[in-house]
């Protein structure tokens, strides 16, 4: 590979995909590291990112959107639910016309705990962002979004059932 060209060779993939795999590991050890100082599971903190997305987007979070979008069990997911319901971070509804359907919304300590674990994370970010120009930062944007969606269309294939290739 050639840094000019940023092109793989047979040495494996580009430099940038190094250092996407990195970000994603430091992210993850940050993540490991803000929960456990909190007695929170990485599972724990990934539920409640998942609520904070659909209740952004007005969506209703069900113990099914759960299960599906993290990919549990459903003794997994109610355990999950359970440890969140006690941690006081987050609470089950019974609302609209069919009050069978429990729905999930985080409560007011979930959010100030969320805060506080990751506002380290957003200052250093924050300053980092900093030493980029208005229109570095749109090219990053786009890349990350692509590279976003590359790894929502790998992992859907990855979780496909293998075709029979006879």
């Amino acid at each position: 590979m050639t840094e000019a060209s940023g092109r793989p060779d047979a040495a494996g993939p580009p430099p940038l995909v190094h250092l996407l795999q990195e970000f994603s590991l430091e992210a993850n050890r940050y993540v490991d590291a803000a929960g456990g100082s909190n007695d929170m599971h990485r599972t724990d903190l990934n539920a409640l990112a998942v609520i904070m997305q659909h209740t952004a987007k007005n969506q209703v979070v069900t113990p099914g959107v759960l299960r599906k979008e993290l990919h549990l069990s459903s003794p997994a997911t109610t355990a999950l639910i359970d440890r969140l319901d006690k941690s006081g971070h987050v609470v089950r509804e019974r609302q609209g016309t069919d009050r069978r359907q429990v729905q999930l919304r985080m409560t007011p300590k979930a959010y100030r705990d969320g805060g506080a674990m990751f506002r380290p994370l957003a200052r250093h970010m924050g300053a980092a962002l900093q030493r980029f120009t208005p229109e570095e930062l749109e090219v990053a944007t786009r890349f990350m979004t692509a590279m976003i969606d590359a790894t929502v269309r790998a992992g859907e294939e990855a979780a496909a059932p293998p075709t029979d290739s006879h």
